[in-house]
């Protein structure tokens, strides 16, 4: 039987005392596994099944939602199908059931290839790219775009990885994310107001436990320091999984569930989501990366585990 992500290439590296895997699928790209030192990173699924909750898969060319499925081009209304029915938006772009091509390949990378082409609500023709190399603590991910047609097109790339560490209760890690403001949402889950997290519960710039989170929310204002942003999941004895990007990506999206199928029936698991752009982007134009015919894009996030405590700022005991 075929698997319902397609292919999966496996990817192996060995260097000294670090080894690192990871499994890419062909359906969507999606990082469906990754280990360093056999420590497993994050939350996998079997491979006759479709991701639950999207997970691992690339969002392309927009993250998150549109709302009614509906934008603007140059004084037309565009009408993208609607992909989440029961909220009535477009989520998460046009390649979620896309077999992207292998265009190169190696024991320890690959890149992946799949062009939008012009349709309903984006009526343009862009070619990506999807690159996944094994590094001795992770993975870098880098994505590209280009605009194959005649016309200016606009796009964005988020991907949803649930993040772990292994043999440690999810519930039990401490989520920092270092974002300056939250986008408050309406019953739809679309995008009504940006706010600062100062002084609320979404201020997850010092840490909070997975325990104590509800989360469906985006993030903005994401610092960015010599030109690279980090989030990270920590365990009770200080090993840790960091998500870092470039500055490309401004956004960061968090979502837990307590319903994440896995072996040992529903447990909490939680998405941390780079963004170059929030949801309902094409309206807002927050985030959208315009180009002209012809011109290409690329940027890049990854994943990286250290088995020591994170190093404590100064003046931090």
């Amino acid at each position: 039987m075929r698997a319902p992500t397609g292919e999966q290439f496996e990817l192996a590296r060995s260097r000294q005392n670090q080894q690192s895997r990871a499994i890419i699928t062909e359906v969507a790209a999606g990082l469906r596994a990754l280990s360093v030192n056999g420590i497993e990173l994050v939350e996998t699924f079997p491979v006759d099944v479709r991701p639950p909750f999207g997970s691992g898969t690339v969002l392309s060319p927009w993250p998150n939602r549109i709302e009614d499925g509906l934008w603007i081009l140059d004084g037309e209304p565009q009408q993208l199908d609607l992909t989440e029915p029961a909220r009535n938006n477009a989520l998460h772009g046009l390649l979620l059931a896309t077999a992207y091509s292998p265009i190169e390949r190696s024991d320890d990378a690959v890149t992946l290839a799949a062009t939008v082409y012009p349709q309903h609500g984006y009526p343009f023709m862009v070619d990506t790219t999807v690159r996944y190399e094994l590094v001795d603590d992770g993975i870098t991910v880098t994505h590209g775009f280009t605009n194959a047609g005649a016309e200016r097109a606009p796009v964005a790339v988020g991907t949803h990885p649930f993040f772990k560490i292994a043999g440690v209760p999810t519930d039990d890690l401490v989520l920092s994310i270092d974002a300056a403001t939250r986008f408050e949402v309406d019953d739809r889950l679309n995008p009504i107001a940006e706010i600062p997290v100062d002084g609320t519960d979404y201020d997850l710039r010092g840490g909070r436990p997975v325990r104590e989170l509800q989360l469906d929310d985006a993030f903005g204002e994401v610092a960015i320091v010599d030109g690279v942003g980090r989030h990270t999941l920590t365990a009770p004895d200080g090993r840790f999984v960091e998500l870092w990007h470039d500055a490309d990506y401004g956004f960061v999206q968090a979502f837990t569930t307590r319903e994440f199928p896995t072996e040992d029936g529903p447990a909490t698991a939680i998405a941390v989501e780079p963004m170059t752009a929030p949801p309902n982007a094409f309206n807002t134009g927050q985030g959208v990366i315009w180009l002209e015919p012809g011109e290409s894009w690329s940027g890049s996030w990854g994943v990286r585990y250290s088995g020591s405590p994170l190093p404590t700022s100064p003046g931090q005991a």
